[in-house]
């Protein structure tokens, strides 16, 4: 195989680093930006740098906002004594896309993994904590994914929250084990809600 020139080998470089994008894909997307026209090639360029630029965590809830607080924290309509911990920020783009859940969030932005050195003190565990002792929540929703470390992150956390004589509840399975929320259709996942158990 021919050796690519400087820029497109350092482009190449680059995308191949991104989640999901293995080489072929880093190689078509190279070819094809470097064939786009050069303001759409800066209009991409102003977009990432933008993006990282401007979006940071909500000062309560740890979703990706580029204000204070995210929309869902913001908004007034929502039920304020519930909280649904989640593990990323995208979790939540697929719970609000199921509509059959109105309280607030949680991301924790992570789960517990001993292997790669993720322990409680990785995530936003203690900043929950502090939020409970400032609102006034009834129950809490934990939506980690249905894989091992969702399932110990849910039971420690779980074990933790029990004494607050606050309602601690696991969404239903009914979502695939070893799948991501993300992934996961409305329907499932509107149902999992409906029937989540307590813990």
């Amino acid at each position: 195989m021919a050796r690519m020139i400087r820029p497109l080998a350092n482009l190449y470089e680059q995308l191949r680093r991104l989640p999901g994008v293995g080489s072929k894909t880093a190689m078509r997307l190279a070819y094809h930006i470097i064939d786009m026209p050069a303001e759409e090639v800066r209009q991409l360029a102003e977009a990432l740098n933008g993006a990282k630029q401007h979006i940071h965590y909500c000062s309560q809830c740890y979703n990706l906002t580029d204000g204070e607080l995210c929309e869902i924290c913001g908004a007034p309509d929502r039920d304020r004594h519930i909280i649904c911990v989640v593990e990323q920020p995208q979790d939540i783009a697929a719970m609000e896309r199921s509509r059959g859940y109105n309280g607030l969030y949680h991301v924790l932005h992570g789960v517990l993994s001993p292997l790669d050195g993720v322990g409680p003190d990785k995530l936003r565990i203690r900043e929950l904590f502090q939020r409970l002792q400032s609102e006034t929540v009834s129950e809490i929703i934990i939506a980690t994914n249905s894989d091992v470390e969702g399932e110990a992150t849910a039971t420690y956390l779980a074990q933790l929250l029990k004494p607050l004589g606050i309602t601690v509840s696991r969404i239903a399975h009914g979502l695939p084990m070893g799948g991501d929320l993300e992934y996961v259709d409305e329907v499932t996942l509107s149902k999992a809600l409906e029937n989540r158990r307590a813990m």
